[in-house]
């Protein structure tokens, strides 16, 4: 996270008093306040969380088939034709 950048939005938590202290017993390890131990945990779960959501990780093999997909797209069935003469007429008017 950039440190210089400037902070606009406020974010209120509430939590009991055993997880308060074991935050802050935490952020004391890390030698970083509470706010700032708070945040910087957030964050990397954050993005692990999207990385995970939001990758594909294949096989090599999976990958060969999946660039080979690519390279030879199937011919459009005849629902798939009907779909875009109704996306045509719907949303693009034509």
């Amino acid at each position: 996270m950039n440190q210089l950048a400037t902070k606009e939005s406020r974010l209120h938590i509430r939590c009991d008093e055993h997880t308060r202290q074991l935050l802050d017993k935490a952020a004391g390890y890390t030698r970083t306040n509470l706010s700032a131990f708070v945040l910087t945990q957030a964050v990397a779960a954050a993005e692990r969380i999207l990385s995970e959501q939001e990758s594909i990780t294949l096989k090599e093999d999976d990958f060969q088939a999946f660039l080979a997909a690519l390279d030879t797209p199937a011919e459009p069935n005849a629902a798939l034709v009907r779909a875009f003469e109704r996306h045509a007429d719907q949303v693009l008017g034509a």
